[in-house]
């Protein structure tokens, strides 16, 4: 018999709280003394039962000697009451802090190791409000879900035991609308877990708007586009409002059935408890405190019903980060690890085909690039160039064909050994909040000193600018570098290429955002860094590659032309009508 799709999501909610349940399982002490302390909670409502009990009976009868043990034993019960409280509530909390620690680093630790295929297909703001969102609603079912469930639950188990102490026969009419409950409870949670997804969904769709809004504030505001922005993140935020409102829907439903069912079971038991019968063998403090106990057991139960919603939203946040936890990371099966490499590459008929994209990007790509030589990729527009700059640090895994470097195969040497020996400027700049000096010696050249941090930034260009700056090399650049120009920025990102001193280099449109001042400066600083490395360097201004070793011109994903500069211009073909082009645009310009 084919499982339902109702069938489906209980078991894979199970499976996901049973993969939550193995991170607390290190901090099983912790947890055990959790359940103690709500047992000795639980335990204290069965005391309550038996001391109203107690005090009925006392003065029914007129033992009123007894009103110093009652007294004492008042203070006893909420003594323990605030202990248990005290046990459960700070060691559910430790474990469960701990928990979402390991999940929100873990989850981290892996997005870093994703290919770039996953970040092409998934927004920053999806990315991040899984960091956030996501790891606080696992937060909140972890601990506030958590601790209910155990203080409650144990608090019903130990009602239950009174009222099974008291009169078992009547507390079997009670029972008898468990059946009810769970298939109340049951059909709720399904409900609430897919509204939990869909409300995760409709957080990164605001976080997304909300970023790229704030991001893109420039060309947002100078190309009017305000009112569509504005537009879009009211729709993303009103979207995520009726997500809410169905949720609350189904919480609010869930609860008054349950507690409906519980009340019909209170009402048959009222009914048979005072038939002269069963009232004739129960004494009057018996059967006071027994229906004060059948009464007491509505709270805690209706408790349990409302923390269902938080469950379940908690449950499908888990889904979530579980889902992008194990996701494939970038293959890494290599095992060369050389301390530094040649830099001689060599493509041989390579092809490669971005996942889902309908045509190739490169289709049998041949070329050598010699140790120390300059070779310069251009060509239009989806020809092809960054594609395979994008292979040489293995960006893009997949292809047809065989890459080599020093004579390997490109996928025998160690992801982390072949980045090291890769520098790369992009036309996309990319700095971290914080000092300009701190940006140039990023990652594993943090440890380098000031005067080797000084001598790139010299070399860059960097210190024309950093020296006339109050705090120098020191000075904070913001996020993503917004205190700076996109020349000031395209230059500590050289400076940082040269602090790394690798032997091979990849220059991504790197001076596309100079001035021609700059550039001319730049260019000088490129030309020295370039001596004895392999450089690739694509670009879109040809007159910045006209020294070049060889030039190859791309165009859909095939070389069309390669040459010298002065042979490709003397060929008069591509290069040439490439070339031309841009001195007549300049020319007008």
């Amino acid at each position: 018999m084919k499982p339902t799709s109702d069938d489906s999501d209980a078991g894979q909610g199970w499976s996901v709280y049973k993969r939550l349940l193995t991170y607390s399982a290190a901090y099983w002490p912790a947890f055990l003394v959790s359940f103690v302390g709500f047992a000795i909670y639980g335990a204290t409502q069965f005391l309550a039962g038996k001391w109203l009990e107690s005090v009925i009976d006392a003065v029914k009868e007129g033992a009123l000697d007894q009103r110093l043990w009652l007294a004492l034993a008042v203070l006893v019960i909420y003594a323990g009451r605030g202990i248990g409280s005290f046990l459960g509530n700070y060691s559910i909390n430790y474990v469960a802090r701990f928990v979402i620690h390991h999940l929100r680093t873990q989850l981290f630790d892996r997005m870093l190791l994703l290919p770039a295929d996953y970040y092409h297909h998934h927004t920053s703001g999806e990315m991040l409000a899984q960091l956030t969102f996501n790891i606080e609603q696992v937060t909140v079912a972890a601990t506030d879900s958590v601790k209910v469930f155990l203080r409650e639950g144990l608090t019903v188990v130990a009602l239950l035991g009174y009222l099974f102490y008291t009169n078992w026969k009547l507390t079997l009419i009670f029972i008898a609308v468990a059946p009810l409950l769970g298939v109340v409870i049951s059909v709720a949670s399904k409900r609430m877990r897919k509204l939990g997804h869909r409300i995760q969904k409709s957080v990164g769709d605001i976080t997304s708007a909300a970023s790229e809004s704030i991001k893109g504030y420039q060309v947002v505001r100078v190309y009017g586009g305000t009112e569509f922005e504005r537009d879009r993140f009211h729709k993303a935020s009103d979207l995520n409002r009726r997500q809410y409102m169905k949720l609350v829907v189904a919480e609010s439903i869930n609860t008054p059935v349950v507690q409906f069912l519980v009340a019909m079971a209170l009402a048959t038991l009222m009914y048979i408890a005072m038939s002269p019968a069963v009232m004739g063998s129960m004494t009057t403090g018996e059967f006071v405190a027994f229906i004060t106990v059948a009464g007491m057991i509505t709270k805690p139960l209706r408790m349990l019903t409302e923390i269902n919603a938080t469950m379940q939203k908690g449950l499908a946040a888990a889904n979530a980060v579980f889902t992008t936890m194990d996701q494939t990371a970038e293959q890494d099966h290599g095992s060369l690890a050389p301390t530094q490499v040649s830099g001689e590459l060599c493509f041989s008929d390579v092809t490669y085909q971005y996942p889902e994209a309908s045509v190739a990007s490169l289709q049998h790509f041949s070329l050598q690039l010699h140790k120390g030589q300059t070779v310069a990729l251009v060509g239009r527009s989806g020809s092809g160039k960054s594609t395979v700059a994008g292979l040489i640090p293995r960006f893009n895994d997949g292809w047809q064909g065989e890459i080599l470097l020093d004579g390997q195969p490109l996928q025998d040497y160690s992801l982390a050994a072949l980045r090291q020996q890769i520098a790369i400027v992009s036309q996309h700049v990319v700095l971290f909040n914080g000092t300009i000096a701190e940006n140039i010696a990023y990652g594993a050249q943090a440890n380098a000193t000031l005067a080797e941090i000084e001598s790139a930034a010299r070399a860059a260009h960097v210190m024309e600018f950093a020296e006339r700056l109050p705090d120098g090399l020191q000075t904070q650049v913001g996020e993503s570098g917004v205190l700076l120009s996109g020349g000031q920025r395209q230059r500590i990102a050289i400076a940082r290429a040269i602090l790394k001193d690798a032997p091979i280099l990849i220059l991504d449109e790197a001076t596309s955002a100079l001035d021609t001042e700059s550039e001319r400066h730049i260019q000088a600083a490129l030309n020295t860094v370039m001596q004895n490395r392999t450089t690739l360097v694509i670009a879109h201004r040809l007159s910045t590659i006209e020294n070049a070793d060889l030039i190859v011109v791309m165009d859909q994903g095939h070389i069309v032309e390669q040459g010298t500069h002065d042979a490709l211009i003397n060929r008069k073909q591509h290069y040439a009508s490439l070339y031309n082009m841009q001195r007549n645009e300049e020319s007008d310009g």
